[in-house]
């Protein structure tokens, strides 16, 4: 027996001497993903099976490639040259040089990047005398990557596939874009996947030479493969009888969480169709995770039904250990303060911050811990992302909000002058330059000034005069109705949330999520200016820190991470499962939580602390919020239920966030300290199943369960929600 072999438990040896025929190794979290897939790779060359440049090994990342390359070495004992290893851009890159003439393109072709492809969209678009203020080129940019995200040309973009963006120009645009990328002997990043697959579906020759060349075919994270990398492969894999089909694929069904991105998980789950004979190795037991949460996740994942099947086991014999904790909170702040002091005595005890981690749903969602730690003077950092007030949306509408409190910052005023878009190009920007240190008066000042005479064409003219008068009338609203309306008045009204609603890039959403949050954080302060002093001193003390460091991030940036404590905030209706993926994906979209969630809860070693908040501020009001549907699938014998449930009573307030803008419905500001918490009013009234019911929002609906004050109920014209009984009546009564 090989040294490198007697490493493997009896799963991971099956998966990695299965030489000959398609195989789908399952490989669950911790199981070893990566160890199987380099030591299967170095076991075909120390067998014989195929020599180095005959191996075609494919991974998502660089780091990735290059761990595989040192791991392979390290078991060969030698370096090992000509490997064609990479990702599925770097292999795709290599190949189209051989073939570039195929596509109409010299083998010096360059490589776009974004910013690049972006001009060169606009560019074609302004020929093409399309508005780019009403359809932005980065919406068309988006939809121009999903086309080649799923392996479509513009011949092959049918009418069905079509877009009415600009005006239902958007295959044309799309043909018009490909076009000069041909003339200036360029390809973007989604071309290199795109010219290769057609070339291999439209060329036999090249096809079978590729056939000759690769005897194996490996395959890392196939989950998160989209439809042209699965074309790619397939093609490449699928070869004509006598030939064997020597790929091997590596995945995990149940960590498939980028379909906003391109993944498809059919692409796992149909694996045994596209190739015949396929084996299936299932990855099972795990090093990473202790009993309780492994049962946990397992448990809830097990709700799925697009899935192909596995259960977590521990693989180590001191896998015991704590259950997770189910924290029930009363409000977010709360719930803040929590995560604060556990952290605060994690490190009293010795626990290494770098080993620990928040991990939350949305990127709104670090505002509040970020502010908590802080306070503490717990070091952490952001990871994947900018922290909360350094993003850029944040930084425009702070901007804002620093003119309206000092009209004289001309700093934030060059910063807002001109976003949105107003007209306002270098030579306008030079002239209120000019007249301002002139007059030697702020450039607020200046522009007034200059509106009033014809220094300016008329449509900056104009725009720079409706900005001056925007911003005397929302100080009169800050006057009159507080910071809060006003802060969300400026939004509005500059047209500063109109850019990002219309902006289609898969940011967008996200950008607008933290503009509320930004609403949420100012309701805790008195007035402007003290939530700017605020943001001044946040700024300045969250870099001081040096050494350890906990991380916050996103679900979706842990993925592939692990940290001995986790913990997993705001599992609530609408935060997690997310209410707009359900919107937009329903019950499939439903799953892909599901796997986020069961991602979230894997990431932990030995703790894993879940919470949820009966209530979240919104604006300056309180919200209810109802508990996620994810606890109740959590295996009870694998958590601890801690603190107080959602019947411990609900601020009487109902929301202001549902849909339009950010001024759905202006709330009422109310001075900080003047909250008062109101016990849960008594219901008059029990509810049972297959009662019928009223609701003011949803109407008439039928009970479906009852969990105590949670009730499951089918909506004649809304779907079926969870809510809290206290908003709804009998139907007899409505």
């Amino acid at each position: 027996m090989s040294d490198y072999l007697a490493k493997l438990n009896p799963e991971q040896r099956e998966a990695v001497e299965t030489l000959d025929g398609p195989l789908l190794v399952l490989a669950g979290a911790g199981t070893g993903k990566t160890r199987v897939l380099t030591t299967r790779f170095a076991h075909i060359l120390m067998s014989g099976k195929a020599r180095p440049w005959e191996v075609l090994a494919v991974t998502f990342t660089n780091k990735a490639a290059r761990e595989m390359r040192e791991r392979v070495a390290h078991i060969l004992g030698r370096p090992v040259e000509g490997l064609w290893l990479g990702t599925f851009h770097a292999l795709c890159a290599r190949m189209l040089r051989r073939h570039a003439e195929l596509v109409g393109l010299k083998s010096s072709f360059t490589i776009l990047d974004a910013d690049d492809q972006l001009r060169l969209l606009k560019q074609v678009m302004e020929a093409e005398r399309v508005d780019l203020k009403r359809w932005p080129a980065q919406g068309m940019m988006a939809i121009i990557q999903r086309w080649k995200d799923r392996g479509l040309t513009p011949a092959r973009v049918t009418p069905a596939e079509d877009t009415d963006y600009a005006a239902n120009r958007g295959r044309a645009l799309y043909e018009a874009y490909q076009e000069r990328l041909r003339a200036l002997n360029a390809a973007d990043f989604g071309d290199l996947l795109l010219h290769m697959t057609e070339i291999l579906r439209t060329h036999p020759e090249v096809l079978a030479d590729y056939h000759r060349a690769f005897r194996y075919i490996l395959v890392d994270e196939y989950q998160d493969t989209n439809l042209v990398q699965y074309y790619w492969l397939r093609l490449l894999a699928q070869r004509p009888d006598p030939q064997p089909q020597n790929i091997c694929c590596v995945g995990d069904d149940d960590q498939s969480i980028y379909s906003w991105r391109g993944a498809e998980i059919e692409n796992i789950l149909r694996f045994e169709k596209d190739f015949r004979g396929a084996k299936i190795v299932r990855l099972e037991a795990n090093y990473r995770s202790t009993r309780p949460i492994l049962g946990a996740a397992s448990g809830l994942i097990a709700r799925n039904t697009g899935r192909l099947g596995k259960t977590l086991r521990p693989g180590r014999n001191d896998a015991d250990g704590e259950k997770v904790r189910v924290v029930s909170l009363w409000d977010s702040e709360e719930e803040a303060r929590m995560v604060g002091e556990r952290i605060e005595s994690l490190r009293r005890s010795g626990h290494s911050l770098n080993e620990v981690a928040i991990l939350v749903r949305a990127g709104f969602q670090t505002r509040s811990f970020e502010e908590r730690l802080i306070v503490l003077g717990l070091p952490y950092r952001v990871v994947g992302g900018l922290k909360f007030y350094e993003r850029a949306e944040i930084r425009d509408a702070m901007a804002y909000l620093r003119v309206l409190n000092q009209p004289a910052d001309d700093l934030a005023f060059e910063r807002i002058v001109n976003t949105p878009k107003r007209g306002l190009g270098e030579s306008g920007m030079r002239a209120l330059h000019e007249l301002a240190r002139a007059e030697r008066i702020p450039l607020h000042d200046a522009a007034a000034r200059i509106t009033e005479g014809d220094a300016l064409k008329p449509k900056p003219r104009n725009a720079l005069r409706e900005l001056i008068q925007g911003f005397a009338r929302w100080r009169q609203v800050n006057a009159k109705e507080g910071h809060v309306v006003a802060a969300a008045t400026v939004l509005e009204e500059s047209g500063y949330t109109a850019m990002w609603q219309a902006d289609r890039s898969p940011e967008a959403p996200g950008r607008l999520e933290n503009l509320k949050e930004l609403l949420r954080a100012m309701g805790e302060f008195q007035n402007l200016a003290g939530f700017l002093d605020h943001v001044a001193l946040v700024m300045e003390n969250d870099e001081n820190a040096e050494g350890e460091r906990l991380q916050i991030m996103t679900l979706h940036a842990a993925k592939g991470l692990e940290f001995d404590t986790v913990f997993l905030p705001g599992w609530e209706e609408g935060l997690f499962p997310s209410q707009r993926s359900l919107d937009e994906g329903g019950e499939k979209s439903l799953e892909e939580e599901r796997r986020l969630a069961y991602v979230g809860i894997t990431r932990a070693r030995k703790h894993a602390i879940i919470s949820h908040a009966a209530n979240r501020r919104i604006y300056g009001n309180w919200s209810p919020a109802i508990p996620s549907r994810f606890l109740d699938e959590l295996p009870e014998e694998m958590i601890m239920r801690e603190g107080a449930s959602a019947s411990r009573g609900m601020r009487d307030t109902p929301s202001v966030f549902g849909g339009g803008g950010l001024l759905a419905r202006r709330p009422r500001v109310i001075e900080a300290g003047a909250w008062e918490v109101k016990e849960r009013p008594a219901h008059s009234a029990s509810f049972a199943r297959g009662e019928r019911v009223f609701h003011d929002k949803f109407g008439y609906g039928t009970v479906l369960q009852v969990e105590d004050d949670r009730l499951e109920v089918a909506f004649d014209k809304a779907d079926t929600k969870r809510v809290l009984d206290r908003f709804l009546r009998k139907a007899s009564e409505a």
